[in-house]
């Protein structure tokens, strides 16, 4: 029902106030009936809002993961928790996908090995999207990695507060090159856009 539906992202500034509350609280706001919420808001939107929808089974989310050919990655857009892209209210997932498997389904209800995780992070989808230079470390291929406290990583983010970064995340480099240090954005942007087999320009 509308209780399950959270608006996330607007682009329709006057609609900012509506991020991050659920379509029953909006028709009760506009004194509609939340079908006439939703199709007001898509409009005024220009049909570009995001949301989140409460309906998952954790036990199917669990079952899924254990499965060796599913790989988890993160469609979430460019984020920050300040600055113009902290006005935004985007899912937690936006800062929180990995540390959260880790924290949760790794280091708590032990559903995945951290070897099987840290698999399906990284080896797996680069297999999947045939970056043969990526996602392992070897020799020649290009340095993409992450050191973490396994003991220690867990994510922040809530729907109520997403904009908040991860714990546990000590160094991240990026094309060898260390984007963040002891916590610490550095600054660096050595990243690039990389471009499959089904490009076309």
């Amino acid at each position: 029902g509308p209780e399950a539906v959270l608006i996330g992202v607007v682009h329709t500034p006057q609609l900012l106030p509506l991020q991050g509350k659920t379509l029953a609280e909006i028709a009760r706001i506009g004194n509609k009936d939340p079908m006439d919420a939703l199709f007001d808001l898509l409009i005024e939107d220009h049909a570009l809002t995001s949301v989140a929808v409460f309906g998952m089974s954790e036990p199917d989310v669990a079952l899924a993961l254990q499965q060796p050919w599913v790989s988890v990655d993160n469609d979430s857009s460019g984020t920050a928790p300040d600055g113009i892209l902290g006005q935004e209210h985007p899912h937690p997932r936006a800062y929180g996908t990995f540390p959260r498997i880790l924290h949760k389904y790794v280091r708590e209800e032990r559903k995945l090995t951290l070897e099987d995780a840290v698999r399906k992070f990284s080896a797996l989808p680069a297999q999947r999207m045939r970056l043969t230079d990526r996602g392992v470390l070897k020799a020649g291929l290009w340095a993409d990695l992450v050191i973490f406290d396994p003991a220690k990583v867990h994510d922040v983010a809530t729907f109520d507060n997403p904009n908040q970064l991860s714990k546990g995340m000590e160094y991240v480099l990026v094309n060898g090159v260390p984007v963040i240090d002891h916590s610490e954005m550095t600054g660096a942007l050595p990243g690039k856009v990389l471009r499959g087999p089904g490009y076309v320009p």
